[in-house]
């Protein structure tokens, strides 16, 4: 029995037993553990909504023991305004990768930044489309290999990788937009501040959160995890350069 006093780490209760499914060096196990890590401190798991769509994330209710309502594909953030709207006194957060948020969700999540929600946007951005097959992703770099593009993508054929969270930091309805990664552990202390900081912000009535995670696909990628995280540096972060770009 471990003395309280020796107690270092224990594993959050808002976590459920369930094995996780994603794939070896997927970023997502990571970014569950943080945000419930954050519900648990903050002592909100009876009052947080999550909104989870199509995507690789959309068995997150699997993981994390809050409520949570299943959206249909890249609508989540329409969701949770409606959420939001009804229930004013929950934590309402989206979880949303770049093949979901920044492609048929692009209305949505524009239209619900602009308008100010107070909601969280937990946005994954691994630069391919993960679950379905590794198509190409608004967000994949110029050059990448795909099950799309073969041969890489091509701007005069595929036009550029969207900077979505850049686009979403313009908008007078956003309040902290920030991008970030957690691929050490340095990088994942920083995350779990952002992604505590936004959940505090939707309770101060002044507009929406929006955290972008950089992540690794290995899969998607044909890469090791090791490799991955190597690609991910060497290639994601020179187009999608970590830090916040907006802190009201």
């Amino acid at each position: 029995m471990i003395k309280p006093e020796n107690l270092v780490y224990s594993r959050t209760k808002v976590l459920t037993e369930n094995i996780m499914h994603y794939c070896p060096g997927c970023s997502h196990g990571t970014v569950h553990k943080l945000i419930a890590e954050v519900i648990d401190e903050m002592g909100i798991q009876d009052k947080t909504i999550g909104v989870s769509p199509v995507g690789c994330g959309v068995f997150a209710y699997n993981y994390l023991d809050i409520d949570w309502l299943e959206a249909a594909h890249g609508r989540a953030p329409a969701l949770a305004t409606a959420a939001k709207r009804l229930n004013p006194d929950r934590y309402v957060f989206t979880y949303q990768g770049d093949g979901d948020l920044a492609s048929i969700g692009t209305a949505e999540i524009m239209h619900a930044c602009n308008r100010g929600e107070n909601i969280v946007v937990i946005f994954i951005n691994n630069a391919i489309y993960g679950m379905t097959g590794g198509q190409m992703a608004p967000t994949t770099l110029i050059g990448q290999v795909t099950a799309t593009t073969p041969y890489g993508r091509n701007v005069e054929l595929n036009g550029y990788p969207l900077k979505i969270t850049e686009l979403i930091a313009q908008l007078p309805g956003t309040c902290y937009v920030t991008r970030q990664t957690v691929y050490n552990p340095v990088t994942v202390r920083k995350t779990k501040r952002a992604i505590r900081k936004a959940f505090e912000n939707s309770m101060m009535k002044k507009g929406t959160s929006f955290v972008e995670v950089v992540g690794t696909c290995s899969s998607g990628w044909k890469l090791t995890p090791v490799d991955a995280n190597q690609w991910m540096i060497d290639n994601m972060f020179p187009e999608y350069p970590l830090g916040d770009m907006k802190d009201i």
